[in-house]
């Protein structure tokens, strides 16, 4: 079956290995199908694979006793989730669900550490995406802390347009998939909370909403709605598209997002 090689080598796990390193690496992992819905390791069970998605899209999140759910991350085409459990084994963090069908490819520990010895250059690339991680869990800690809905729900627009935006006449169209349940657990509000914020954008012409999706018309204006109430915790990536918006003509303002 054929897969999307582009995607699989946006990985972490391969952005260091030359074509035939890549081959090689690929030959030793399963191909996976998930159906939308279906969940794909729970938390608390016991894990020692790692997952690249080939396609479609997969959450992360966790659940409390009293069955309270909060999202942790939106992934799609190209990222790697589970490698946590390879270095340290032990009960899964969170719980990967299929937001729609995909595909993914898995890779257990017995043959990914021989693969590390022999590829030292993999392993950092490894721990680089184990530090990325750290990071934004930092950052979200800080959002729930210092930020309030509103820019937390632009932070999360403006990273889901990041990874999924399509560039349109009108604008960027993001197509993440979420319920507005989920878009509410990936913020950490009430989804009547979130959904005032996205009205509210909504009757300022910064967006329009469109059912598991959003078209984002003003890009540079919710920005700032980030920007004004996020000054003493904005992550790097979004001080770049900041810079960018203030030296590029408006015309292209959003065609930086589109790699």
């Amino acid at each position: 079956m054929t897969i999307d090689l582009d995607a699989v080598h946006r990985a972490p796990l391969f952005t260091a290995l030359d074509e035939a390193a890549s081959a090689s690496l690929r030959a030793q992992m399963d191909l996976v199908k998930i159906s939308k819905g279906s969940v794909l390791f729970a938390e608390g069970a016991d894990g020692d694979h790692l997952y690249v998605i080939v396609e479609g899209k997969l959450k992360l999140g966790t659940s409390s006793g009293d069955g309270r759910e909060n999202l942790l991350s939106i992934l799609g085409p190209g990222e790697m989730f589970g490698e946590l459990s390879l270095f340290d084994p032990g009960p899964r963090t969170s719980t990967a669900t299929a937001v729609t069908d995909a595909k993914l490819l898995s890779l257990g520990q017995a043959k990914l550490l021989p693969w590390l010895r022999e590829n030292p250059d993999v392993a950092l690339h490894l721990l680089a995406r184990l530090a990325q991680r750290l990071r934004r869990t930092n950052e979200a800690v800080g959002d729930l802390v210092f930020s309030d809905v509103p820019g937390r729900v632009a932070k999360a627009l403006i990273d889901l347009g990041e990874r999924f935006g399509k560039k349109t006449d009108e604008g960027l169209y993001v197509h993440h998939d979420l319920t507005q349940e989920e878009l509410a657990q990936l913020v950490g509000a009430s989804r009547e909370t979130v959904n005032k914020a996205l009205a509210d954008f909504a009757g300022r012409n910064w967006l329009k909403l469109d059912g598991r999706a959003v078209l984002i018309t003003d890009l540079d204006l919710l920005l700032v709605q980030f920007q004004q109430v996020n000054s003493m915790v904005i992550p790097q990536f979004l001080l770049r598209y900041v810079h960018a918006l203030h030296h590029r003509p408006r015309s292209l303002r959003t065609a930086h997002l589109l790699h």
